[in-house]
């Protein structure tokens, strides 16, 4: 056998196995195979839709509602602060300059709680060493004259029968008045100013240490009753102050009724606060001066179809939509327009109609399915 028959026994093996496509072997994937498919699992429809089996639905926890149209009153968001309301709050500042001492249960925090006529902090008048030295030679002096109006008072009752009464009348008078004066003056230097809760509350701001030199009628603490508040919303329409219905505030996932107090009537850069007030346990969540959205509601209606707000997604091209159930597993997503109505709550003025069965718990989740 000469060398080109030993050749070709060589290649012809290897070429038959180079014509044969090559597999992977048992539980080993080379990419070779299409893309899994998840044919019983959520899934997004070449249409937009989403698929959502029973089960899926059940572990989100989806929930929908039936759309029902309504005469909803028309609504305007305004921003607005939390104030203390004036007889709900106070303020407690000190009528003397001196030194903070601290109260029978010590100095009081912020968010402790007070009640009406409680000790929370002693002033200790603070005056200059000329000073006291001039008001301690004044008592010097004082006991000194009342020591000695004594004196002739004594003799002036011995010789009762010979001195006309009046002038032993003076001299007690004279004793009682030297007597009042030095203990003025004496409280003086030693009296403190009492600082006391004038409400019933809450310590919402405390400034103080121990020790602290304070000025007369500088805020020292701050008292509010949490349940009972003030809200200033900013209208840049005067007109509105005329036609509020009702307002509301959105605290978390809760709603709050206000009462519309009034209006000023002044403009604070070119916007008119309108001045409201609540009553509610759930404004205790709230501190002063925090930022707050108010909803107005005014006296003319829309016909409008109420959804919650968490009922609202972006699409992709960046559209306000919600989820329709229009099939026991299918949902669509439909273009909404909406105003506000609670915070809560929207009002949808177009893109839905009534019986639509409308994602209120768990849209996120099915906007995330792709």
């Amino acid at each position: 056998m000469n060398w080109r028959k030993l050749l070709t026994i060589a290649f012809v093996p290897l070429l038959i196995t180079m014509s044969t496509p090559l597999k992977a072997g048992e539980g080993h994937d080379h990419g070779d195979s299409g893309p899994a498919t998840n044919a019983g699992g959520p899934q997004r429809q070449p249409d937009g839709s989403v698929f959502l089996p029973k089960p899926a639905q059940r572990q989100l926890g989806v929930l929908t509602m039936l759309a029902a149209v309504a005469d909803l009153p028309r609504t305007t968001e305004l921003a607005g602060k939390v104030m203390m309301d004036p007889n709900a709050g106070g303020k407690v500042q000190p009528t003397i300059a001196g030194r903070i001492e601290p109260g029978p249960r010590g100095l009081p925090s912020a968010g402790q709680t007070v009640r009406k006529g409680e000790v929370l902090a002693y002033v200790i008048p603070s005056s200059g060493q000329i000073e006291r030295s001039n008001q301690t030679a004044l008592i010097a002096e004082l006991r000194g004259n009342k020591a000695l109006a004594e004196k002739r008072l004594a003799r002036q009752r011995e010789l009762a029968d010979t001195i006309p009464r009046k002038e032993i009348e003076a001299t007690e008078n004279e004793i009682a008045s030297l007597t009042a004066r030095a203990n003025a003056l004496g409280s003086g230097l030693t009296s403190r100013d009492t600082l006391v809760a004038s409400i019933s509350g809450v310590i919402a701001s405390a400034s103080v240490v121990s020790g602290q030199v304070v000025d007369a009628r500088e805020v020292l603490f701050e008292v509010i009753d949490p349940t009972r508040l003030r809200i200033e919303a900013i209208a840049f329409d005067p007109a509105m102050a005329a036609d509020v219905g009702a307002a509301t505030i959105a605290i978390g996932d809760k709603r709050a009724a206000l009462t519309f107090v009034g209006a000023t009537r002044s403009l604070r850069e070119q916007a008119l606060p309108l001045i409201f007030k609540a009553s509610d346990a759930s404004l205790s969540m709230l501190a002063i001066g925090q930022p707050v959205r108010v909803f107005v509601q005014s006296k003319t209606k829309v016909n409008a179809i109420a959804v919650p707000a968490s009922s609202l997604m972006k699409s992709s091209s960046n559209q306000t939509i919600v989820w329709v159930k229009t099939a026991p597993e299918k949902f669509e997503p439909r273009v909404v327009m909406t105003e506000a109505l609670d915070g809560v709550s929207v009002a949808v003025t177009a893109g839905l109609k009534a019986g639509d069965r409308v994602a209120t718990r768990g849209a996120t989740l099915i906007n995330q399915v792709r």
